[in-house]
């Protein structure tokens, strides 16, 4: 059984989960990454861990990168869950195929790898999950419906977790980003945020680290916001 704690990130290949990949990484965690791109695999490598080319959409590809962590290292101590990104359009105009990508784009790319890790994390009686979600769950957003629909959801599912968990010192929370310099920058964006900037990626995987640390083990089930006070009255 290996001494060195473990995390598992998906679709860290780029953006806020690759920040969150490499932080992890300075905080003396191996780390297994998952991404499409293959990107995430090159970076993992980089950094000493592993990774696996694939989909977080696909339970055969979570499969392989949770068997792929367990058999290099023995354990699970953390898993990171980012997305890409899901289809937007008009309320009404969204497809029934385009809910479906949505809910898999944002909801079950958590509920497929917490079902793998965590009967592992339950064995050992420790872990922590922490999802990357958005500051827009809880105020939804007409420019990103199929995300705050199925992010929401994602609120009600940690919390059912975080009951049925923390127990056996499991823990789940959930990151909430506003405007990240992973994307494209507006100026009315970032007015409309009190700190008049945009957040950076470290800034999130700084928050990732924190709730992945013991530093936090008495956080669970919480959706913590890291977005500038764009949503400080909500």
């Amino acid at each position: 059984m290996s001494t060195n704690k473990v995390a598992v990130i998906t679709a860290g290949g780029s953006g806020m989960g690759a920040a969150a990949v490499r932080r992890l990484a300075a905080d003396g965690f191996k780390v297994a990454v998952l991404s499409s791109s293959g990107k995430g695999e090159a970076l993992a490598k980089e950094l000493g861990g592993v990774g696996v080319t694939g989909s977080n959409q696909s339970a055969d590809d979570l499969k392989a990168l949770v068997d792929l962590a367990m058999s290099t290292w023995g354990r699970i101590d953390v898993l990171v869950n980012s997305a890409g990104h899901g289809p937007r359009a008009q309320i009404i105009e969204i497809s029934d195929e385009d809910w479906h990508k949505g809910m898999d784009t944002y909801l079950m790319n958590v509920i497929r790898p917490v079902r793998l890790v965590a009967p592992i994390m339950q064995a050992q009686k420790s872990g922590s999950i922490v999802n990357i979600s958005t500051a827009w769950a809880f105020e939804p957003s007409a420019m990103f419906p199929t995300s705050a629909v199925f992010r929401a959801g994602l609120a009600a599912y940690t919390k059912i977790f975080a009951d049925t968990y923390a127990g056996d010192n499991v823990r789940i929370n959930n990151v909430l980003p506003g405007w990240i310099d992973s994307l494209p920058g507006t100026e009315e964006r970032r007015d409309s945020v009190p700190m008049k900037r945009y957040g950076t990626s470290e800034e999130i995987a700084a928050t990732v680290s924190f709730l992945a640390s013991e530093g936090a083990g008495y956080i669970t089930g919480q959706n913590i916001r890291v977005d500038g006070g764009l949503t400080r009255s909500v």
